[in-house]
């Protein structure tokens, strides 16, 4: 059974490291690196109180990452553990993203991602993203795109 979206502690970050490495270590030779979200410091976004975590049957199974921008919610990070992928938990923590920025009044809600993560760019894409641009970061390749959610 699906659970409510809460914001992560410090006891999360284990389950939160395990989620990260399963969902992207697949990426990694595609990319030839590790990809940017398994650089990030959890341990940061979580005393930041931008770190979400929801459960199936009360073991964590996926994050979410947001941070306010000026103009724009920046959605930093949706990873779903292999064991739960398939059943729409992405998707369902899009949305909840969406609803979120809404919520802090923001017109607009942002990503990036990998170029050669064809599959997630296909997927924003149906699900009303646009892309804004182009981008060499650290040496990563990111696609950002954007939704206006007036």
């Amino acid at each position: 059974m699906v659970q409510a979206l809460r914001r992560a502690t410090a006891a999360d970050l284990p389950a939160i490291e395990r989620i990260v490495e399963a969902a992207y270590t697949p990426y990694v030779t595609r990319i030839g690196r590790k990809p940017g979200p398994m650089l990030d410091d959890y341990t940061a976004l979580v005393r930041a109180g931008h770190l979400f975590v929801i459960a199936l049957d009360s073991d964590i199974q996926g994050i979410l990452v947001l941070i306010p921008q000026d103009d724009a919610m920046l959605l930093d990070n949706i990873a779903v553990a292999p064991a739960a992928q398939g059943q729409g938990l992405g998707r369902r923590l899009l949305q909840i993203a969406e609803r979120r920025a809404r919520e802090a009044a923001y017109r607009r809600i942002r990503l990036y991602t990998n170029e050669a993560m064809t599959e997630n760019i296909a997927l924003y894409t149906r699900c009303g993203y646009a892309e804004t641009h182009r981008a060499e970061e650290r040496g990563l390749r990111r696609v950002y795109m954007e939704k206006d959610l007036a």
